[in-house]
């Protein structure tokens, strides 16, 4: 026989539901848009709650970053490029909005086939089982070649392959983030992990040359973070590669006694992870800055991003 009864509820005590705290009223609540409505209509029609109410901060401290001439540096991985996005992040550096940016490396990858081909991203599983994933011929040659060149002059590999691709005069340069950079003279920095991209498997491919120049990237890099203070760090797509670069270069100014300390970070992806959290929202803006996490789609989320952006610094 079951040892247990039924507790009795009859005296259990209660409160007014006036006189309680809530944490969501319907002052709180979004509004419906009008046709026509622009994007700060959206940005002020939204829920305030969770990212209705950081989203908008976020992109009123890049404006204001970005008015008092201070630094907006992007960090991205290559996903933001195959989905699309080269001319919002292109437009945004033509405005001076963005003063610098690193990638990984399959970002210079897939960058390079759109500047050459205007297209990219093989389907790996079709290509695979014959073992030809990554070996085609004209990436292979001309990213390596720019690598090795610029090794040689004593280049960055984000600057070697900005002299590169222009000197080539490839007819999708105006969508490249290389060239463009180097166009507009924005450091771009590349930061490789040997083995990771499919340049690497080739048989140009030189080790010393790509070391060195990735390596020279993350020493300029550090002199973009060293200027941190009073600006933004923003990663777009980086999982693990860049946030961990992030990281290791902010210790290194830090190190090196630069003031570092109230400075605006945010990461946006389409699932949270351990390391963006950690070395980019969270580790770094512990002494004063302040750090956000924003999960959604690229395609939808830097676009929005950047609408909303030259909106609020236009409008104020």
């Amino acid at each position: 026989m079951n040892r247990y009864t039924p507790l009795d509820f009859s005296e259990l005590h209660t409160y007014s539901l006036h006189g309680r705290h809530s944490k969501v009223t319907v002052d709180n609540f979004a509004r419906p848009l009008r046709p026509g409505a622009t994007i700060g209509d959206y940005l002020a029609a939204l829920p305030q709650q969770f990212l209705g109410v950081d989203f908008p901060e976020l992109v009123a401290r890049l404006a204001a970053i970005h008015k008092a001439g201070r630094p907006i540096v992007v960090g991205m991985g290559a996903h933001v490029i195959k989905v699309g996005l080269n001319p919002i992040l292109i437009d945004l550096m033509e405005r001076g909005i963005i003063t610098g940016l690193a990638l990984n490396g399959a970002g210079i990858v897939h960058d390079t086939e759109v500047a050459m081909v205007g297209r990219t991203s093989e389907e790996v599983e079709q290509v695979l089982g014959a073992g030809a994933f990554g070996a085609a011929k004209e990436t292979g040659e001309e990213i390596n070649a720019a690598i090795n060149q610029g090794a040689a002059k004593g280049l960055g590999l984000g600057a070697a392959l900005g002299d590169y691709l222009l000197a080539r005069n490839f007819p999708n340069n105006h969508v490249s983030l290389l060239a463009t950079a180097r166009r507009l003279d924005i450091p771009l920095t590349v930061h490789v992990a040997i083995g990771t991209d499919i340049i690497h498997i080739h048989p140009s491919a030189s080790g010393a040359a790509i070391g060195q120049t990735s390596h020279d990237d993350f020493r300029l890099f550090c002199a973009m973070v060293a200027d941190l203070e009073g600006g933004a760090y923003l990663n777009l797509g980086s999982a693990v590669l860049l946030p961990e670069v992030f990281l290791k270069a902010i210790t290194v100014v830090r190190n090196l006694g630069h003031k570092v300390e109230r400075f605006v970070t945010a990461n946006f992806d389409f699932i949270r992870h351990y390391r963006p959290m950690t070395n980019v929202v969270n580790r770094p803006t512990m002494s004063g800055g302040k750090g956000y996490n924003i999960t959604g789609h690229h395609e939808l989320m830097i676009p929005l991003l950047a609408a909303a952006l030259v909106d609020r610094i236009a409008n104020g």
